[in-house]
């Protein structure tokens, strides 16, 4: 069953209080957690696993929720894992010296952005200026001001909504091509400037007909069949929602929401349809899966490579 609770939070409850008591095993939550965070605790409260698609931080968990969250998991990337992905590939390109920009509107864009640092520092790289904005406050052509000035390798953030056209925008109609990594909030090509060259994505799938799986390409066909062709790779982790709700019930025989967080808790490795993916104690978001890395030239977004994590960067 689906409810559009249409982000309103008492909606939201009101819809899971109503699945719970219709006989829900399990929920699919959206993927914000603050905008989940009314289903979530009901669900959790109720003894009833809570699943979102893709919230990709460490707050789909104990970290935001205490005990309870053992019941709550996400099966997008946490940005500990993503950030430290963009942070290696930077490296493996000798890019050396970075600027990092951090949009402050939501906690994903500002993790992805302290793992990369904390990584690529880890790996010898050099921050050489740090920006901030928060998308929608006006001063994002500050921001490109100031990162004109800098004599960098790369430049790496992790944005979307309004700004993110400015920003990538605004650098290359000064002439700046330095090269732009970003994580998967960056993928699709719905907001591209024209021209827009040497940019990277770090995202789940590719949807320009180049993933690398035969069972992503024939998932996307099937959605375009229903005319619900995907806009960017993230739609891979409803499908794998599934793949380890139904690995979970398969090992532990039942439906029953402890159980069936302790195997979450357990998956290692596990095969889904968005490759391998890991949960921990600790993390209750995916790490280890293989990103594709995507190469934005002349607005055209292509795949260049399959890229995993060597392990998720530690951030405060």
């Amino acid at each position: 069953r689906v409810i559009d609770h249409q982000l309103d939070p008492e909606r939201t409850k009101s819809a899971a209080i109503e699945l719970i008591d219709d006989g829900a095993d399990v929920l699919l939550v959206t993927c914000d957690v603050d905008f989940a965070t009314p289903a979530v605790q009901e669900a959790i409260t109720r003894g009833v696993l809570a699943v979102a698609p893709c919230i990709g931080t460490d707050q789909m968990g104990p970290e935001r929720f205490g005990d309870q969250g053992k019941l709550a998991f996400s099966l997008g990337n946490v940005a500990q894992d993503e950030g430290a992905a963009m942070a290696e590939y930077a490296m493996e390109q000798g890019w050396e010296r970075a600027a990092t920009v951090t949009d402050n509107v939501i906690v994903y864009f500002q993790d992805v952005v302290k793992a990369f640092d904390a990584r690529y520092t880890e790996l010898g790289g050099e921050i050489v200026a740090r920006e901030s904005w928060t998308n929608g406050d006006g001063t994002i052509q500050n921001v490109v001001s100031a990162l004109d000035g800098t004599n960098v390798d790369v430049i790496a953030t992790s944005t979307a909504f309004d700004d993110m056209p400015a920003l990538v925008g605004g650098l290359r109609s000064l002439g700046n091509d330095t090269p732009i990594i970003c994580g998967w909030s960056c993928d699709g090509n719905y907001w591209l400037p024209e021209g827009t060259d040497n940019f990277y994505v770090v995202t789940y799938a590719s949807v320009f007909g180049d993933d690398p799986s035969d069972e992503v390409k024939e998932l996307i066909a099937a959605m375009e069949e229903q005319e619900q062709a995907p806009g960017t790779g993230g739609f891979v982790t409803g499908a794998a929602s599934i793949d380890a709700i139904a690995a979970a019930i398969e090992e532990t025989g039942g439906t029953e929401g402890e159980a069936l967080a302790e195997a979450f808790e357990g998956f290692d490795g596990l095969e889904t349809i968005s490759g391998a993916i890991s949960f921990s104690e600790e993390f209750h978001s995916v790490f280890g899966r293989e990103y594709r890395v995507m190469e934005v030239q002349n607005s055209k977004p292509s795949f260049v490579e399959l890229r995993a994590a060597s392990s998720p960067a530690e951030i405060e």
